[in-house]
């Protein structure tokens, strides 16, 4: 007597599995989107540079180091396609839509879907994934939207490199140092929270 099973029915129990794991990277993908947009919110217009100081870089790097690099990367690439279509997700300095993706910073806008790949995959392959690790992680990520932003900024302004320099990366150094400190630490506090 042979047991035969039905290939249907041998599946289906891992639909709801998959269906609830469609969900959850769905949810933390909007999730994420609507996080930098109301970091992008937190904004501090400068008087000497068309750059505002925000929260943005800082959920960047959050969502980087806590979202596998796929789900972060799409959480900003929502983010994007947010702002494009006109939703109130940028900063308030500066236009709206296309136009603000296309204005002075636009090149640290559109760095951010690799700026947060970049960021989960250095976490999970350099130094097993501690907080020194998110921290050089955070850093290295940091660095390529200070410079994603600047060569923007070189193109559309035709300023000397010393000008694209002191508009657009050395007076954003300091906080952004303290950002990817607290990107760092508030990760590596939530994991320790989820395995506790």
């Amino acid at each position: 007597m042979s047991l035969q099973l039905n290939p249907a029915s041998a599946a289906s129990p891992a639909l709801p599995f998959t269906r609830s794991a469609l969900v959850r990277r769905s949810l933390a993908i909007v999730l994420g989107s609507l996080f930098v947009a109301v970091c992008a919110h937190v904004s501090v217009p400068l008087w000497f540079t068309p750059v505002p100081l925000t929260l943005q870089t800082f959920a960047v790097l959050l969502l980087g180091l806590l979202l596998s690099p796929s789900v972060s990367a799409a959480a900003l690439v929502v983010y994007l396609a947010e702002g494009a279509a006109g939703l109130p997700v940028f900063s308030p300095a500066g236009p709206a839509g296309f136009l603000h993706i296309f204005g002075p910073t636009g090149g640290y806008l559109l760095s951010y879907p690799f700026a947060a790949a970049l960021t989960g995959l250095l976490r999970r392959h350099v130094a097993g994934g501690g907080f020194a690790s998110s921290v050089l992680a955070a850093a290295t990520a940091s660095v390529l939207i200070l410079l994603c932003g600047a060569a923007w900024f070189a193109v559309i302004a035709h300023q000397s490199a010393a000008a694209v320099l002191t508009l657009t990366v050395l007076p954003f150094l300091p906080g952004d140092t303290l950002k990817v400190i607290a990107a760092a630490a508030a990760a590596s506090g939530l994991r320790r929270f989820r395995r506790a």
